[in-house]
């Protein structure tokens, strides 16, 4: 029996999942024309499932998505995987704990990355959800495992599920691809909201104390058990 059969329903049900994610990134106007992709771990197996390249959001079904291994290696699809695969695929085979990874080239988050500005935590809203500053990788090109490697390499670091790659855009990370959009549509407020507070002012940190405990609240306490 092939992987593919012997996995049919697991990613089936995957593949679908991502394509309707990706309506997230619209909605919240996170991509223009056919930047930025959603992927998924395919859980208990090597692969995951990513959006195809260059492929207008209108057009994203669980049928156009694509099934790859850990080093990008299309294993169940038609079409060619996201340009970013190879970044995906080195997240997921260094942090096993990350079920998710979404890209954008969300507005305001990209303009920190391109000054290659860390987004200090100044707002609850960043405390709660990434721990502290929300840190800049280095710059890598597309095409390989590079950008990857900056990614983990500066999360392995912080607490963040997010990382701004400088001169490039937002990544970010989650347990599921669902809280890895959840952490893209969050990265992209605080960063306008912090951009509009430093055009009005100074805005002031967080002290390291009140930032862990409106961490731990956030991540242990708030919300319906067993939901973020």
């Amino acid at each position: 029996m092939s992987l593919a059969v012997e996995i049919t329903d697991t990613f089936e049900e995957l593949r679908d999942t991502v394509a309707r994610l990706h309506s997230e990134l619209t909605r919240y106007e996170l991509v223009i024309w056919t930047a930025g992709n959603v992927s998924a771990r395919v859980p208990g197996h090597d692969l995951m499932v990513i959006k195809p390249s260059g492929v207008s959001y209108d057009e994203l079904s669980a049928d156009t998505m694509v099934v790859t291994d850990l080093y990008g290696e299309v294993v169940h699809g038609d079409l060619a995987p996201s340009s970013d695969t190879a970044a995906h695929a080195y997240v997921y085979r260094h942090m096993p704990e990350v079920g998710g990874v979404v890209h954008t080239h969300s507005t305001y988050a990209t303009a920190w990355a391109a000054v290659g500005e860390p987004i200090p935590c100044v707002l609850t809203m960043i405390a709660d959800e990434f721990g502290g500053e929300i840190p800049v990788g280095p710059f890598a090109l597309i095409g390989d495992d590079s950008i990857g490697r900056g990614i983990v390499e500066t999360l392995r670091s912080s607490r963040s599920p997010a990382v701004l790659m400088r001169n490039h855009g937002p990544f970010t990370v989650g347990r599921t691809a669902r809280d890895a959009v959840k952490a893209a549509v969050m990265v992209e407020d605080v960063a306008k909201t912090v951009h509009l507070a430093s055009a009005l002012g100074r805005p002031e940190p967080l002290s390291e104390q009140d930032v862990d405990r409106l961490y731990a609240r956030y991540q242990n306490v708030y919300g319906q058990q067993g939901e973020k």
